[in-house]
C-alpha cells in the first residue's frame, strides 16, 4: 500500500541544458527548472574507492515520485544543495516512478 506521508521531501526536477555554440557543440549552461514535486528519498548505498590515487565515494538513492510524463535518465533531482543525478526510471503501474540516482551532494 503506497503511505502518502513518504511522500515528503519537496524537490525540483531539472532537465539539462541544450545551448550549442556555432558549431554545435555543448556550451556549459545552467539547468533549467521543470517543476517542483514532492518525492521519497532514500539513500540505498554507499561505495568507497581509491581511484588515481585519491579516495572516492559513490552514494546511490532511490527516489519515488508521483507518475510524471517526460522524466527520463540525464534529468536530475535538486533538494537543497543535494543534487540527484537520475541514472535510471524504472518501468511503473502508472501511479508512481521510481527513480535510480547517484547523489553528487548530500544534505538529506
Amino acid at each position: 500500500m503506497l503511505q502518502l506521508g513518504k511522500f515528503d521531501k519537496r524537490v525540483t526536477l531539472q532537465s539539462p541544458p541544450v545551448t550549442n555554440d556555432a558549431l554545435g557543440q555543448p556550451i556549459d549552461a545552467a539547468w533549467v527548472d521543470v517543476t517542483s514535486l514532492w518525492a521519497d528519498i532514500r539513500h540505498v548505498t554507499g561505495l568507497e574507492a581509491i581511484k588515481a590515487d585519491a579516495p572516492t565515494s559513490r552514494v546511490q538513492a532511490s527516489v519515488r515520485i508521483w507518475h510524471r510524463a517526460g522524466v527520463n535518465a540525464g534529468m536530475r533531482l535538486v533538494k537543497g544543495s543535494a543534487v540527484y543525478n537520475i541514472e535510471a526510471v524504472l518501468p511503473s503501474d502508472g501511479t508512481f516512478l521510481d527513480l535510480v540516482c547517484e547523489v553528487i551532494n548530500a544534505d538529506s
